[in-house]
């Protein structure tokens, strides 16, 4: 009654749920694209702050992590991986690419020990490293791939999946041995010790599931609602960081950089795991 002939309410149910399944499909699809975008700039932005951070150094006539010929050509091979990922060109290959990369750099930088950081700054630039990779190992297994017209490589995605939970597992350490992050989340946060303790429960559940490969989905959508309130609030206190702690400005960004960039590894497994 009051409808097209012929056309009967199942029929109509059925076409307002195929809708509504096209839409939740097309947000999927798009935020999928948006964690893949983050993810695949950040080399740029890895790049871009180090430059400044070795000229921030220079200022004060203290050395860069890598020596200045080999930093050329690392720059240059996170440069190519990350302009190809960003076109699309054998996405895959160049994402294992940045991945050895990154691994590369960061191994000679902890080899030669130019730069002196503390034991919590190490856990925390070595720990976001280690889910970057694991990150890059995630898009390289396939996942993220509007279109993908190869199988998914469950193995690379596993080993992705367990360095994000390494990273996780760091964190929540963090929050229980690291006079400096504790300081940074019980000031950024309302609800003081107890909110703290829930968080570092709350980061344990999360990289058991990273690790053991159980609720991917549901940890990934979790932590994507997590991080960019801890970029915001945490990471974006520049002057507790920089000012009380004396971290390197452009270190700090690097660091907040990672973190977008785990956020974007975050929201592809929570779109596409």
């Amino acid at each position: 009654e009051g409808g097209a002939p012929g056309v009967s309410p199942r029929s109509k149910m059925a076409a307002g749920s195929g809708g509504s399944g096209r839409r939740r499909r097309g947000a999927l699809r798009l935020l999928m694209r948006v964690g893949s975008v983050l993810l695949t700039r950040f080399p740029f932005w890895h790049c871009f702050s180090s430059l400044l951070l070795n000229a921030e150094r220079a200022e004060h006539r203290r050395k860069p992590d890598i020596q200045v010929p080999y930093l050329y050509f690392d720059m240059g091979a996170a440069v190519l991986c990350a302009s190809f990922m960003s076109f699309g060109v054998k996405r895959r290959w160049f994402a294992l690419g940045a991945a050895l990369q990154l691994a590369i750099s960061t191994y000679a930088a902890y080899l030669g020990a130019y730069a002196h950081y503390g034991d919590w700054l190490k856990v925390r630039m070595y720990s976001r490293t280690i889910a970057i990779i694991g990150g890059f190992l995630v898009l390289a297994s396939g996942a993220g791939e509007i279109y993908r017209q190869k199988p998914r490589n469950r193995s690379l995605q596993s080993t992705g999946q367990v360095f994000i939970g390494i990273y996780l597992i760091c964190v929540a350490y963090s929050l229980q041995h690291s006079k400096e992050d504790r300081l940074a989340y019980l000031s950024g946060i309302p609800g003081g010790e107890i909110a703290l303790q829930l968080l570092f429960v709350l980061y344990g559940i999360l990289a058991l599931s990273f690790l053991s490969g159980y609720y991917i989905t549901l940890a990934a959508q979790i932590l994507s609602v997590i991080l960019p309130l801890v970029v915001l609030f945490i990471d974006g206190n520049l002057g507790y960081w920089h000012d009380s702690r004396r971290v390197e400005f452009w270190n700090q960004m690097k660091l907040i950089g990672q973190n977008v960039g785990i956020f974007g590894a975050a929201v592809i497994l929570a779109t596409d795991g």
